[in-house]
């Protein structure tokens, strides 16, 4: 059985995502943060960064969201959560995985956590403020990548995808959301009509009228 720490809405949703799709035997632990838990003593022996998620398989221990995901697919080939070795849909698979995390996620977290990112609190407002407009930039890349096939990765859903509903969720604030442009709405309304990702959203509170509408 696998164990994910976990936080509600937090990076710890894109392998539940996957962990329920895939029917996997698992189990939840809440690491809440409201009470610092995931600076405890006990938790920061499973992820030395204090972040949220931590994923135990067996006796070892994983942290950071996308190779939890990567792991989980690798280990459950008969799953299809990860296209085949060698294919040109596993190229795109871990182009569109880096992109979300490295260039995606991170700028998400500028937006988030401005102050992080200059040693002048007040500046920290209008870092956040040009968020906005760099986040719709990369928001414009995936729409147009999904004008041209259903999934990222292409024909067939993946790891990917839960991912990027993840990220989805998170930048519904921003000035452009992700539901503001035509493809990635689609997308998305198809993604949260699956049985998987309404179990796990009622499970984490998460309200998902917006893409179902």
């Amino acid at each position: 059985m696998y164990t994910l720490f976990y936080y509600p809405c937090n990076a710890s949703l894109a392998p539940h995502l996957l962990l329920e799709h895939m029917e996997l035997d698992y189990q939840l632990t809440l690491v809440d943060r409201k009470e610092n838990a995931h600076k405890s003593k006990e938790f920061l022996q499973l992820n030395p960064l204090g972040r949220i998620p931590a994923l135990i398989d067996d006796e070892m221990v994983l942290f950071e969201s996308p190779a939890i995901c990567v792991h989980l697919a690798e280990k459950h080939p008969e799953k299809f959560m990860m296209p085949g070795l060698g294919t040109p849909e596993r190229a795109k698979f871990h182009q569109w995985l880096m992109f979300l995390t490295n260039t995606l996620q991170a700028e998400l977290m500028v937006y988030f956590y401005p102050d992080k990112y200059t040693t002048m609190p007040e500046v920290a407002p209008s870092i956040r403020e040009q968020q906005h407009e760099r986040v719709a930039q990369f928001l414009a890349v995936l729409d147009d990548a999904l004008s041209k096939q259903p999934f990222l990765a292409g024909e067939r859903l993946s790891a990917c995808d839960f991912y990027f509903l993840m990220l989805a969720i998170w930048a519904d604030e921003i000035h452009q959301p992700p539901m503001s442009f035509p493809h990635i709405k689609k997308y998305l309304q198809r993604i949260t009509k699956l049985p998987s990702v309404i179990r796990v959203c009622e499970k984490e509170g998460i309200s998902l009228e917006e893409y179902q509408s």
